[in-house]
């Protein structure tokens, strides 16, 4: 794989002081063309760099370009949203607009990645806008990257590997040994030239100890000097406490919302115990980042209401902090961590909502969250029936309609998971009956579009696709600017045949949301059926541009471009895909009907060899295999080949085709007879043809008999 690094155009930055990183950092730049900003989570937590890179680039860019501030609002407003008043709001969905009390579906964790794509392609047409100086691009700072949210860490992740590397160059500081996540590391050893900074030279430090224990304070617990950071060390514990009080009140005064999600948050945990309004501003701050997806700080922010609040004297503040941490830990997949919180609440409160709302929890782990492994439908019915038993009995008539409604949704899941798509259908439309007879019009819209979108889905589940139309079109009449929801459509539109329909849809979609992969990927499918190979290839060049490992997407264009005649780039894209997914069955095959479409028989022979000594299995490698085997005149061998992928897919028609012209070409002519017969009573068969090779088969039998 190092063959085929990339020459660095990026720089890692590495030593032990803040001040020499950003020295080095203004050396690599032109003048004027240097953007420093700070990535340490305890100024503003989720997206402390980014946000504080488009707090200062925006504005100039919206007077330049707004239409491109426009296409990017959603991004931008999500990573710095003290910009709410400067760039317009992107339409709202119900999720979005949805009150903490009525809000009943969260982001995927998927989407800060889709984030980190749309502000790369905004900061790439930034760069390109501002352009170069004495042909050095511009250049931006993320410094002190090793204490960075994981939000603003998969952003650069992105970056380095997307930036247009002639108008945008990346720097990174860090300390000197850095702990970072994996694929961070990755992307720094493969786009970047590592240099080890000194230390600052060593100078009398003058200030008092009182000014040192100031600046530490100031720094909102940043600094990286050895001396501020030994007078906090030494100070009064009282006088650090009075301290951080004052600066936390400092912050507050600023207007910043994101300032709540790390230095005030911080000065706070620091500064005694916290008042029931402060409990509260904590819980809020935990609640944003739930709601927004950046589940990482949700963790932490919740996990500091759980360390601070008194479970007895504080019960409900407790309670709450615990429900966010563990949702927030069972969105990353930390779901044995989120289930133990809710058995630590079951246990220790007997309070009815505690228990009807961990309940629900335990049966979605159960239901869909947890590993495979750990996936238990029957306990997950249990827990969500004794969740309903509870919300039944609440004594406000609107809230027991409510929550045993979408109680009665998590039912309809397991349920469906347990393969009762039928009860699960009568469960949501039950639902969405009782909303519309106890509810006032209007309440609880998102989860009404949440019933419909789920009984979409069960009936796609059942074949019922005229009545799954009819549910997507109700649940776009309610959420007309959800981007999943076209998607779904355009999935079903593609499933009905209505291509023009699938591709209209996928089209809207793209409109409403930064990119998302899948997307496109589908779209390509929709394409490339309305014979559109031009736009197919488009997208799926796009997939791998957000996302080069994905690997149904490279097999997919390597196969375009191989029908398409252009196998010299199908031969570019299989070789990076192989460097990617080396021993990948898919991809061998790949190279197999590549070496196929050259002629290069040997050489597709031991491709498809290959992709069957990792996986014996391989319909697609046997049949193949068994053309080749068939070209070179071993009808046995290729008998076999046949013999093997049909008892992996059962009747095929194709297969039972190609297996009765091999027994056919080697005399065989009852064996060949068999296979015709077996392939006329399947659909999909090219009748005439298998009609006129049985007829061929006939005679010659009733010749041999004669004879």
């Amino acid at each position: 794989m190092s063959s085929n690094r990339p020459t660095p155009r990026h720089h890692w930055l590495s030593g032990p002081d803040r001040t020499v990183r950003v020295a080095a950092a203004g050396e690599l730049a032109a003048p004027g063309h240097l953007t420093a900003v700070d990535c340490h989570r305890q100024l503003r937590g989720p997206y402390t760099a980014a946000g504080s890179l488009l707090r200062a680039i925006v504005p100039g860019v919206l007077r330049g370009r707004p239409a491109l501030v426009a296409r990017h609002a959603i991004e931008i407003l999500s990573v710095a949203p003290e910009l709410q008043d400067t760039v317009d709001a992107p339409p709202q969905t119900l999720t979005s607009l949805a009150s903490p009390t009525e809000r009943t579906r969260y982001y995927s964790p998927l989407r800060t990645r889709r984030i980190a794509h749309g502000l790369t392609e905004f900061l790439n047409a930034w760069a390109q806008d501002a352009g170069t100086t004495a042909g050095r691009p511009q250049l931006l700072l993320f410094d002190n990257l090793h204490a960075a949210d994981p939000t603003d860490q998969e952003l650069i992740t992105v970056l380095l590997r997307r930036a247009r590397t002639e108008v945008l160059t990346i720097a990174i500081g860090t300390c000197a040994a850095p702990d970072l996540p994996d694929a961070l590391v990755q992307a720094l050893e493969r786009h970047t030239l590592r240099t080890a900074l000194p230390a600052a030279p060593a100078t009398p430090d003058t200030r008092t100890p009182d000014e040192l224990l100031q600046a530490y304070i100031a720094s909102d617990g940043t600094g990286d000097n050895p001396a501020e950071a030994a007078a906090y060390r030494n100070a009064d514990p009282r006088l650090r406490e009075e301290l951080h009080r004052v600066r936390a009140v400092e912050l507050e005064e600023d207007s910043d919302w994101s300032l709540r999600l790390g230095a005030i948050a911080h000065h706070r945990a620091r500064a005694g115990e916290r008042t029931d309004d402060e409990c509260r501003e904590l819980l809020t701050a935990a609640d944003y980042c739930l709601r927004m997806g950046y589940y990482d700080a949700a963790i932490e922010l919740g996990s500091q209401g759980r360390a601070s609040f008194d479970p007895v004297a504080r019960e409900r503040l407790y309670c709450v902090a615990s429900g966010k941490t563990a949702q927030a830990l069972g969105a990353l997949g930390r779901t044995t961590e989120a289930e133990a919180i809710y058995r630590e609440l079951r246990g220790r409160y007997t309070d009815p909502v505690v228990h009807m709302v961990s309940s629900y929890a335990l049966a979605m782990l159960y239901t869909r969250i947890h590993p495979e492994e750990l996936l238990d439908p029957d306990l997950a019915q249990q827990y969500v029936h004794n969740s309903i038993a509870i919300a039944q009995q609440l004594p406000d008539p609107a809230e027991r309609a409510f929550h045993t409604v979408f109680h009665q949704n998590g039912l309809a899941l397991v349920e469906l998971r347990r393969g009762h798509p039928e009860t699960a259908l009568r469960l949501v439309t039950e639902g969405l009956a009782r909303l519309d007879r106890e509810l006032e019009e209007g309440a609880h819209s998102l989860h009404r579009s949440v019933l419909l979108h789920n009984r979409a889905q069960v009936n796609v589940a059942l074949g019922r696709l005229d009545e799954a139309l009819e549910d997507f079109d109700g649940v776009l009449a309610l959420d007309p600017y959800y981007p999943e929801y076209y998607c779904d459509r355009a999935a079903l539109q593609y499933k009905r045949g209505d291509l023009d329909a699938a591709l209209a849809d996928y089209d809207t979609a793209a409109t409403l949301t930064p990119p998302i992969h899948e997307l496109y990927y589908n779209r390509a499918d929709a394409r490339a059926d309305a014979g559109d190979t031009d736009g197919a290839l488009s997208d799926l060049r796009y997939v791998l541009e957000l996302e080069p490992d994905y690997l149904a997407a490279r097999v997919n264009l390597i196969s375009l471009l191989t029908d398409a005649g252009d196998t010299d780039l199908a031969a570019v894209h299989l070789a990076q895909g192989l460097e990617l997914h080396p021993d990948e069955p898919d991809l061998l095959c790949a190279r197999g009907l590549l070496a196929m479409e050259r002629d290069a028989a040997d050489e597709a022979l031991a491709a498809f060899d290959a992709a069957l000594a990792a996986d014996p299995r391989r319909s697609a490698a046997l049949a193949n295999r068994a053309v080749l085997h068939y070209e070179a005149g071993d009808h046995a061998a290729a008998v076999e080949d046949l013999t093997r992928a049909l008892a992996v897919t059962g009747d095929d028609a194709d297969l039972l085709y190609n297996r009765g012209f091999a027994h056919q070409a080697a005399g065989s002519w009852r064996s060949a007879i068999a296979d015709y017969r077996r392939a006329l009573d399947l659909s999909g068969a090219d009748r005439d043809a298998i009609e006129c090779q049985l007829a061929e088969c006939q005679s010659a039998l009733a010749v041999a008999v004669a004879g």
